[in-house]
C-alpha cells in the first residue's frame, strides 16, 4: 500500500543551491489575473468569472466567523479600472490585493515567473503579508526566494498576446525579488516539481519546433538544471487531445508527495485519451526520481469525453488541481467521475480538505485551476 508522507514536510536545502519547491509546501501568496476577454470563453464568460471567484474563495479559505483568511494571500491582476470593478463584484467579501497590470489572458501558471529558493541570506521582506495563519518555514533561515522567467511565445506562436510576453518581468518588479531568465521557450504548466530535485515534463511541449527548434533534450536538461535546480528530469511523450499547450504536464501527472505520482486512467471505452494515459502510466512506472526511488503511481479516473458547445473534445483533467495552503481545489466537469476523482485525491492529502469546484466554463478556454494560479513561497 502506498504511504503518503506529511505534505507539509520540507526537505533541507542541499546542492545544487536552487530548489523548486513542491506545491504542497507553504505559500505566502497566490497570483491570479481576473478574466477580461469574453472572446476567450464565447458563451461562457460570465460563468467562467463565477468559477474564478469560487476558486479564489477556496484559496483564501476565510474563517466564517471572523472573515480572516486561513489560506493564502490573493494577489489578483486587473487590466484597468473597469476590470477591477468587475472583479470587486465577483470577489466581494474577500481580502484581495489588486494590482493594476497589462495582461492578455489569465493563464498565470504559464506567463508568471516560477518562484524558487536559493541558498543565501534572505533579505528582510517588508511586503510579506503578516496576517496569514501560516506556520514558520522549516527551511534554513539563509534561504531567499528567486523569480525565474522563461521566454514566452504564446504557446508556440498560436496566440498573439503582447502583454503576456512581458508579464513575468512585470511580476518580478511587483515582488521586488531577484530574478534570472532561463533561455528556453517554456511555460510553468510544462514543469512539475517534487521539491526534491525531480521534474516531470513532456517532449511534445519543450522539444516542439514551435518553441525550441534545434535545441536537444540534453541541452534543455542542462538549462533547466541550471535555472531551477533540478537534478533529474523525467520526460513523457504526448499530452491530451486538443491541448493547445502541446502537452502540459499539469494535466497528465502530478506529484502528491515525494516519490509518488498521480495519473489518470480511462474508465470508458469512449475516452479519447485512453491510449495516451496508458502510455504515461507505463513510462512513469519505470522511472526513478532524483533520490533514486522508483516512482509509485496512484490513479484516479479520467473525466472521459468533455466537449464544448460545438462538440469538440476539451483537454479536461482532474489533475489540474491547485494545492492551496489549507485545501486542494479540484476542477469538476459534470462528469460521473467527478466524485470518484475527488475521493482519490482526498486519500493523497489527508491533512487538507479536498474540494471539488466546477470548471466546466473555464475549460472551454483551454484550462482549469492549476493553469490560472501561480504560488509564491
Amino acid at each position: 500500500m502506498t504511504r503518503f508522507l506529511d505534505p507539509m514536510n520540507r526537505p533541507s536545502l542541499s546542492p545544487p543551491s536552487l530548489r523548486h519547491p513542491a506545491e504542497w509546501e507553504p505559500h505566502s501568496a497566490c497570483w491570479l489575473a481576473f478574466p477580461r476577454l469574453p472572446e476567450e470563453w464565447p458563451g461562457y464568460f460570465e460563468a467562467a468569472c463565477g468559477e474564478f471567484a469560487q476558486l479564489c474563495r477556496g484559496i483564501a479559505d476565510c474563517d466564517p466567523v471572523t472573515g480572516q483568511p486561513r489560506g493564502e494571500r490573493l494577489n489578483i491582476l486587473v487590466f484597468d479600472q473597469s476590470v477591477r470593478q468587475r472583479a470587486e463584484q465577483y470577489l466581494a467579501g474577500l481580502p484581495v490585493y489588486y494590482h493594476l497590470c497589462p495582461y492578455d489572458d489569465i493563464w498565470l501558471r504559464d506567463t508568471a515567473p516560477i518562484f524558487v529558493q536559493k541558498a543565501g541570506k534572505a533579505p528582510q521582506r517588508s511586503d510579506r503579508p503578516s496576517s496569514l495563519s501560516q506556520p514558520p518555514s522549516s527551511l534554513p533561515s539563509e534561504v531567499q526566494d528567486l523569480a525565474v522567467r522563461f521566454c514566452f511565445n504564446g504557446w508556440g506562436s498560436k496566440y498573439d498576446f503582447p502583454h503576456d510576453v512581458h508579464l513575468a518581468q512585470a511580476l518580478v518588479q511587483m515582488t521586488h525579488l531577484p530574478s534570472q531568465t532561463v533561455q528556453l521557450v517554456a511555460e510553468g504548466g510544462a514543469l512539475e516539481s517534487d521539491g526534491q530535485g525531480t521534474c516531470l515534463t513532456t517532449r511534445q511541449c519543450l522539444l516542439n519546433p514551435n518553441r525550441n527548434p534545434g535545441i536537444t533534450e540534453a541541452e534543455i536538461n542542462s538549462r533547466l538544471q541550471a535555472g531551477l535546480g533540478y537534478q533529474k528530469i523525467i520526460w513523457l511523450d504526448q499530452g491530451l487531445i486538443n491541448d493547445h499547450t502541446d502537452g502540459h504536464i499539469d494535466t497528465l501527472a502530478r506529484f502528491v508527495c515525494p516519490g509518488v505520482v498521480m495519473v489518470m486512467e480511462a474508465r470508458t471505452a469512449q475516452d479519447p485519451n485512453a491510449a495516451v494515459l496508458k502510455q504515461i502510466a507505463r513510462q512513469l512506472s519505470q522511472a526513478q526520481d532524483a533520490q533514486g526511488r522508483m516512482l509509485q503511481l496512484v490513479t484516479l479516473p479520467s473525466p472521459g469525453p468533455i466537449r464544448d458547445g460545438t462538440g469538440d473534445i476539451l483537454p479536461a483533467s482532474y489533475l489540474n488541481f491547485y494545492i492551496a495552503n489549507t485545501c486542494v481545489l479540484v476542477p469538476t466537469y459534470e462528469s460521473p467521475f467527478d466524485a470518484p476523482a475527488i475521493a482519490a485525491i482526498q486519500a493523497c492529502f489527508p491533512t487538507r480538505r479536498v474540494i471539488g469546484l466546477s470548471a466546466r466554463a473555464l475549460i472551454t478556454g483551454g484550462g482549469a485551476f492549476h493553469c490560472i494560479t501561480q504560488q509564491q513561497p
